[in-house]
Protein backbone atom coordinates (compact mmCIF):
# COMPACT_ATOMS: atom_id res chain seq x y z
CA UNK A 1 0.00 0.00 0.00
CA UNK A 2 0.55 3.69 -0.27
CA UNK A 3 0.29 5.62 3.04
CA UNK A 4 0.28 8.84 1.46
CA UNK A 5 -3.63 9.57 0.63
CA UNK A 6 -5.12 6.93 1.95
CA UNK A 7 -7.69 6.36 4.60
CA UNK A 8 -6.99 4.31 7.67
CA UNK A 9 -7.97 3.13 10.88
CA UNK A 10 -6.13 2.62 13.78
CA UNK A 11 -7.92 0.52 17.03
CA UNK A 12 -5.99 1.22 20.69
CA UNK A 13 -4.80 4.97 19.63
CA UNK A 14 -5.60 5.98 23.02
CA UNK A 15 -1.73 4.87 24.05
CA UNK A 16 1.19 2.52 23.41
CA UNK A 17 1.72 1.52 19.71
CA UNK A 18 -1.29 3.43 18.41
CA UNK A 19 -0.93 6.39 20.02
CA UNK A 20 2.62 6.83 18.36
CA UNK A 21 1.57 5.30 15.73
CA UNK A 22 -1.71 7.10 14.23
CA UNK A 23 0.46 10.54 14.11
CA UNK A 24 3.15 8.71 12.16
CA UNK A 25 0.83 7.80 9.47
CA UNK A 26 -0.87 11.34 9.44
CA UNK A 27 2.78 13.05 9.20
CA UNK A 28 2.97 10.75 5.93
CA UNK A 29 -0.25 12.14 4.18
CA UNK A 30 -2.88 9.53 5.71
CA UNK A 31 -6.58 11.02 6.70
CA UNK A 32 -6.52 8.67 10.00
CA UNK A 33 -9.38 7.44 12.20
CA UNK A 34 -9.00 6.04 15.72
CA UNK A 35 -10.56 4.35 18.50
CA UNK A 36 -10.35 3.58 21.56
CA UNK A 37 -12.15 3.52 25.20
CA UNK A 38 -10.26 6.71 26.72
CA UNK A 39 -11.91 9.94 25.13
CA UNK A 40 -9.94 11.93 26.81
CA UNK A 41 -6.31 10.28 25.87
CA UNK A 42 -7.89 9.40 22.33
CA UNK A 43 -8.48 13.52 22.15
CA UNK A 44 -4.39 14.07 22.69
CA UNK A 45 -3.96 11.43 20.30
CA UNK A 46 -6.68 13.15 17.73
CA UNK A 47 -4.88 16.68 17.78
CA UNK A 48 -1.46 15.34 17.05
CA UNK A 49 -3.09 13.11 13.71
CA UNK A 50 -5.38 16.42 12.89
CA UNK A 51 -1.89 18.87 12.85
CA UNK A 52 -0.94 16.85 9.25
CA UNK A 53 -4.79 15.39 8.21
CA UNK A 54 -7.40 17.51 9.58
CA UNK A 55 -10.13 15.37 8.44
CA UNK A 56 -8.89 12.76 10.79
CA UNK A 57 -11.75 11.62 13.22
CA UNK A 58 -11.91 9.87 16.71
CA UNK A 59 -14.51 6.76 17.98
CA UNK A 60 -14.89 6.05 21.83
CA UNK A 61 -15.52 2.74 21.99
CA UNK A 62 -15.00 -0.88 23.60
CA UNK A 63 -13.53 -2.98 21.62
CA UNK A 64 -14.05 -5.76 23.79
CA UNK A 65 -17.75 -5.54 22.47
CA UNK A 66 -17.65 -6.83 19.34
CA UNK A 67 -21.09 -5.46 18.14
CA UNK A 68 -20.01 -1.93 19.30
CA UNK A 69 -16.32 -2.22 17.44
CA UNK A 70 -18.63 -3.64 14.07
CA UNK A 71 -20.86 -0.23 14.75
CA UNK A 72 -18.24 1.91 14.98
CA UNK A 73 -16.47 0.08 11.86
CA UNK A 74 -19.52 1.14 9.54
CA UNK A 75 -19.28 4.69 10.80
CA UNK A 76 -16.06 5.00 10.35
CA UNK A 77 -16.09 3.83 6.46
CA UNK A 78 -19.06 6.07 5.84
CA UNK A 79 -17.39 9.10 7.59
CA UNK A 80 -13.94 8.69 6.04
CA UNK A 81 -15.17 7.55 2.64
CA UNK A 82 -14.13 4.31 2.79
CA UNK A 83 -11.09 2.60 4.30
CA UNK A 84 -7.74 1.89 2.56
CA UNK A 85 -6.28 -0.08 5.62
CA UNK A 86 -7.63 -1.15 8.93
CA UNK A 87 -4.57 -1.83 11.93
CA UNK A 88 -6.13 -4.01 14.56
CA UNK A 89 -3.47 -2.74 17.26
CA UNK A 90 -6.18 -2.86 20.65
CA UNK A 91 -4.66 -5.67 22.70
CA UNK A 92 -4.98 -6.58 26.31
CA UNK A 93 -2.67 -8.73 28.50
CA UNK A 94 -3.54 -11.25 31.27
CA UNK A 95 -1.09 -13.15 33.70
CA UNK A 96 -2.22 -15.48 35.24
CA UNK A 97 -1.05 -19.13 36.16
CA UNK A 98 -3.29 -21.24 34.06
CA UNK A 99 -5.12 -22.63 37.33
CA UNK A 100 -6.26 -19.22 38.66
CA UNK A 101 -7.26 -18.02 35.12
CA UNK A 102 -11.09 -18.18 34.78
CA UNK A 103 -13.46 -18.47 32.17
CA UNK A 104 -13.79 -14.43 32.40
CA UNK A 105 -10.56 -13.94 31.94
CA UNK A 106 -10.95 -16.10 28.77
CA UNK A 107 -14.11 -14.42 27.01
CA UNK A 108 -12.22 -10.99 27.56
CA UNK A 109 -8.95 -11.62 26.29
CA UNK A 110 -10.68 -13.49 23.52
CA UNK A 111 -13.29 -11.12 22.48
CA UNK A 112 -10.41 -8.25 22.54
CA UNK A 113 -7.80 -9.73 20.87
CA UNK A 114 -8.89 -12.26 18.42
CA UNK A 115 -12.68 -12.03 18.14
CA UNK A 116 -13.32 -8.52 17.47
CA UNK A 117 -10.43 -8.14 15.22
CA UNK A 118 -11.30 -10.74 12.63
CA UNK A 119 -14.82 -10.15 12.68
CA UNK A 120 -13.85 -6.44 11.55
CA UNK A 121 -11.99 -8.14 9.01
CA UNK A 122 -14.44 -10.05 7.97
CA UNK A 123 -16.80 -7.28 7.42
CA UNK A 124 -13.98 -5.07 5.17
CA UNK A 125 -12.87 -8.02 3.15
CA UNK A 126 -16.07 -7.74 1.25
CA UNK A 127 -16.24 -4.13 0.90
CA UNK A 128 -12.05 -4.06 -0.37
CA UNK A 129 -12.72 -6.44 -3.15
CA UNK A 130 -15.21 -4.04 -4.80
CA UNK A 131 -13.05 -0.91 -4.32
CA UNK A 132 -10.17 -3.39 -5.85
CA UNK A 133 -7.60 -1.93 -3.16
CA UNK A 134 -7.40 -2.35 0.53
CA UNK A 135 -4.74 -3.84 3.77
CA UNK A 136 -5.62 -5.87 6.62
CA UNK A 137 -3.38 -5.31 9.81
CA UNK A 138 -3.24 -7.54 12.62
CA UNK A 139 -0.90 -6.59 15.93
CA UNK A 140 -0.10 -9.52 17.71
CA UNK A 141 2.97 -10.83 19.39
CA UNK A 142 5.02 -13.30 19.47
CA UNK A 143 3.12 -14.79 22.31
CA UNK A 144 1.65 -15.90 19.29
CA UNK A 145 4.30 -17.98 17.96
CA UNK A 146 5.51 -19.11 21.38
CA UNK A 147 4.51 -19.49 24.83
CA UNK A 148 4.84 -17.74 27.77
CA UNK A 149 4.48 -18.35 31.11
CA UNK A 150 1.35 -16.93 32.85
CA UNK A 151 -0.10 -15.95 30.05
CA UNK A 152 -1.77 -19.02 28.45
CA UNK A 153 -5.13 -16.74 27.10
CA UNK A 154 -3.16 -13.85 25.74
CA UNK A 155 -1.28 -16.44 24.26
CA UNK A 156 -3.72 -18.35 23.05
CA UNK A 157 -5.61 -15.04 21.41
CA UNK A 158 -2.12 -14.09 19.67
CA UNK A 159 -2.07 -17.45 18.53
CA UNK A 160 -5.38 -16.89 17.23
CA UNK A 161 -4.43 -13.89 15.78
CA UNK A 162 -1.44 -15.48 13.90
CA UNK A 163 -2.77 -18.33 12.28
CA UNK A 164 -5.77 -17.15 10.96
CA UNK A 165 -3.66 -14.11 9.59
CA UNK A 166 -1.73 -16.82 7.68
CA UNK A 167 -4.50 -18.66 6.15
CA UNK A 168 -6.32 -15.23 5.60
CA UNK A 169 -2.89 -14.47 3.52
CA UNK A 170 -3.36 -17.32 1.65
CA UNK A 171 -6.95 -17.15 0.49
CA UNK A 172 -6.48 -13.88 -0.22
CA UNK A 173 -3.51 -14.32 -2.26
CA UNK A 174 -5.12 -13.19 -5.83
CA UNK A 175 -6.91 -10.52 -4.80
CA UNK A 176 -6.22 -6.89 -4.32
CA UNK A 177 -5.97 -6.94 -0.79
CA UNK A 178 -3.15 -7.55 1.29
CA UNK A 179 -2.49 -8.89 4.82
CA UNK A 180 -0.28 -8.11 7.47
CA UNK A 181 0.93 -9.52 10.68
CA UNK A 182 3.16 -7.64 13.09
CA UNK A 183 4.67 -9.08 16.06
CA UNK A 184 6.06 -6.79 18.31
CA UNK A 185 8.52 -7.78 21.16
CA UNK A 186 8.63 -6.28 24.42
CA UNK A 187 7.48 -2.31 23.83
CA UNK A 188 7.22 -0.01 26.68
CA UNK A 189 3.65 0.38 26.92
CA UNK A 190 1.03 -0.33 29.96
CA UNK A 191 0.66 -3.82 29.09
CA UNK A 192 3.53 -4.39 31.08
CA UNK A 193 1.69 -2.93 33.93
CA UNK A 194 1.07 -5.45 36.74
CA UNK A 195 -2.70 -5.04 37.38
CA UNK A 196 -4.67 -6.56 40.54
CA UNK A 197 -4.84 -9.86 41.09
CA UNK A 198 -2.74 -10.67 38.28
CA UNK A 199 1.26 -11.51 38.21
CA UNK A 200 4.15 -9.42 36.97
CA UNK A 201 5.57 -9.95 33.88
CA UNK A 202 8.96 -11.87 33.51
CA UNK A 203 12.35 -10.48 34.20
CA UNK A 204 15.24 -9.23 32.03
CA UNK A 205 12.74 -7.42 28.97
CA UNK A 206 14.57 -5.76 27.74
CA UNK A 207 12.16 -3.01 25.95
CA UNK A 208 11.70 -1.00 22.77
CA UNK A 209 10.13 2.37 22.77
CA UNK A 210 6.62 2.53 21.43
CA UNK A 211 7.58 5.22 19.45
CA UNK A 212 10.48 2.71 17.82
CA UNK A 213 7.81 -0.08 17.15
CA UNK A 214 5.23 2.31 15.50
CA UNK A 215 8.32 3.23 12.98
CA UNK A 216 8.66 -0.58 12.66
CA UNK A 217 5.05 -0.70 11.30
CA UNK A 218 4.85 2.56 9.10
CA UNK A 219 7.92 0.75 7.11
CA UNK A 220 6.15 -1.98 6.89
CA UNK A 221 3.28 -1.18 5.57
CA UNK A 222 4.78 -0.36 2.41
CA UNK A 223 6.88 -3.72 2.03
CA UNK A 224 6.69 -6.73 1.01
CA UNK A 225 5.71 -9.62 3.07
CA UNK A 226 3.69 -11.29 5.49
CA UNK A 227 4.55 -11.06 9.01
CA UNK A 228 7.11 -8.51 10.29
CA UNK A 229 8.83 -8.94 13.90
CA UNK A 230 9.97 -5.55 15.63
CA UNK A 231 12.36 -5.59 16.59
CA UNK A 232 13.55 -7.92 14.07
CA UNK A 233 15.65 -10.26 16.00
CA UNK A 234 12.84 -11.97 18.52
CA UNK A 235 12.38 -14.14 15.64
CA UNK A 236 15.29 -15.79 17.21
CA UNK A 237 13.36 -16.99 19.93
CA UNK A 238 10.75 -18.09 17.26
CA UNK A 239 13.26 -20.39 15.82
CA UNK A 240 14.70 -21.85 19.17
CA UNK A 241 11.38 -22.54 20.30
CA UNK A 242 10.58 -24.68 16.93
CA UNK A 243 13.42 -26.29 16.90
CA UNK A 244 13.34 -27.92 20.38
CA UNK A 245 10.26 -27.43 21.85
CA UNK A 246 10.44 -29.50 24.85
CA UNK A 247 13.72 -27.32 25.56
CA UNK A 248 11.67 -23.94 25.42
CA UNK A 249 9.16 -25.42 27.48
CA UNK A 250 11.61 -26.59 30.50
CA UNK A 251 13.35 -23.04 30.07
CA UNK A 252 10.25 -21.07 30.11
CA UNK A 253 8.87 -22.71 33.06
CA UNK A 254 12.17 -21.93 34.70
CA UNK A 255 11.67 -18.27 33.92
CA UNK A 256 8.31 -18.12 35.25
CA UNK A 257 9.47 -19.67 38.86
CA UNK A 258 11.05 -16.23 39.14
CA UNK A 259 7.77 -14.55 39.33
CA UNK A 260 5.35 -17.72 40.81
CA UNK A 261 5.61 -20.24 41.87
CA UNK A 262 4.46 -23.90 39.67
CA UNK A 263 0.84 -24.89 40.24
CA UNK A 264 0.45 -27.69 42.60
Amino acid sequence: MIIDGSRILVTGASSGIGEALAPMLAARGAVVGIAARRAERLEVTLAECRRHAPDSRMWVVDLGDVDAALAMLDDAWEALGGLDCLINNAGIGKRKLVADTTPEDLDTVMRTNFFTPVRMNLALIPRMLTRGRGTLVNVASPGGRFGIPHESVYCASKFALSGWSEVAAMDLADTPIEVKLIQPGAIATEIWETRPGELPGLPGAEFVSAVDCAAGIVEALEAPGLEIFVPADIKAHVDAKNADLDGWVELMAAVGRMTAPPAI
